[in-house]
């Protein structure tokens, strides 16, 4: 597979849990080497759209290829090629790092598996700590070992489900930074987050609420159709619309703030809106967030 050639093309993907409609007519196309940022609120879509891609799931309808594979057909092939991270620790905790990825070497069928598994040690940083238990790491060395072992057979394509959710600020740098190296590698990485800092480094992003696309853009793009700004800290969002003091003070929950602005920009018309997308807590912020930004 060349640059610029696509390791994910996917068209009018859907998926149906009794009569409600998760993923609505999904397209997706993914160039390889790219980082693919994958942005959108709770319950949007963006895990069972994921899970499709990858074979896990059987789509409704639609159909496409993944790394050359068809999504409906050669599922199996699929998940053999790919690295995929879920949203919650899925390794073994009982077991020590060093036993989590022997294991995944194994199962995958590697050859020279203690060579393997020494340089993903290395490669993360999990050296020091091989025997140390599992379930015994904090949430960002979890996301190292959970990282190490998507790579352990060194993936051409890397999903991610919101891998630095409930991480600490310089976790979540470290992982990108790791992201990052490994996309001058040649390795696509599919990578569904909240955080809008994250979603700007990303090459290309697509927005997905309702289980249907809102936008696909390259990163600058986005942020200019948006109207959002990036700044150094994680947790503030600048906007070049009036009124901003009040969109200062909805900064203390800058999730909802980043939604509301950006399905105003997608079409989605008023706050009650929000509250649709099931935010939890967040929704009537973000109610309040979206009348802030409103012209």
């Amino acid at each position: 597979m060349k640059n610029g050639e696509l390791v994910i093309d996917v068209r009018g993907l859907t998926k149906r849990f009794g009569d409600k409609t998760v993923v609505d007519n999904f397209d997706l196309a993914v160039p390889r080497g790219t980082i693919y940022g994958f942005l959108g609120p709770n319950g949007s879509g963006k895990t069972t759209t994921i899970r499709m891609v990858c074979g896990l799931l059987k789509p409704d309808a639609g159909s496409g290829a993944c790394l050359g594979f068809d999504v409906l057909t050669e599922s199996r092939k699929i998940k053999e090629r790919v690295g995929y991270m879920t949203q919650r620790f899925s390794l073994y905790e009982d077991l020590s790092i060093r036993e989590n990825l022997e294991f995944f070497a194994r199962l995958y069928g590697l050859d020279n598996r203690r060579a393997r598994v020494d340089r993903a040690l290395e490669d993360l940083g999990l050296s020091a700590r091989a025997r140390q238990l599992s379930g015994r790491l904090s949430g960002g060395w979890k996301q190292r070992l959970a990282l190490a072992a998507c790579m352990i057979h060194e993936p051409p394509l890397l999903l991610l489900d919101e891998p630095t959710a409930g991480v600490d600020p310089k976790a979540r740098r470290d992982f990108w930074d790791t992201i990052r190296r490994y996309a001058s590698e040649g390795v696509t990485t599919l990578v569904s987050t909240h955080y809008m800092d994250e979603a700007v480094q990303c090459d290309r992003i697509a927005y997905i609420a309702y289980g249907r696309s809102c936008s696909m853009r390259r990163h600058r793009r986005f942020r200019s159709a948006s109207g959002l700004k990036a700044s150094s800290s994680p947790l503030t969002i600048s906007t070049r619309r009036p009124r901003a003091s009040k969109v200062r003070r909805a900064l203390m929950f800058p999730r909802a703030l980043q939604h509301a602005m950006l399905l105003r920009r997608c079409g989605t018309q008023g706050p009650h809106a929000l509250a649709r997308l099931a935010l939890g807590p967040e929704s009537a912020r973000a109610a309040r967030a979206t009348r802030a930004c409103s012209g």
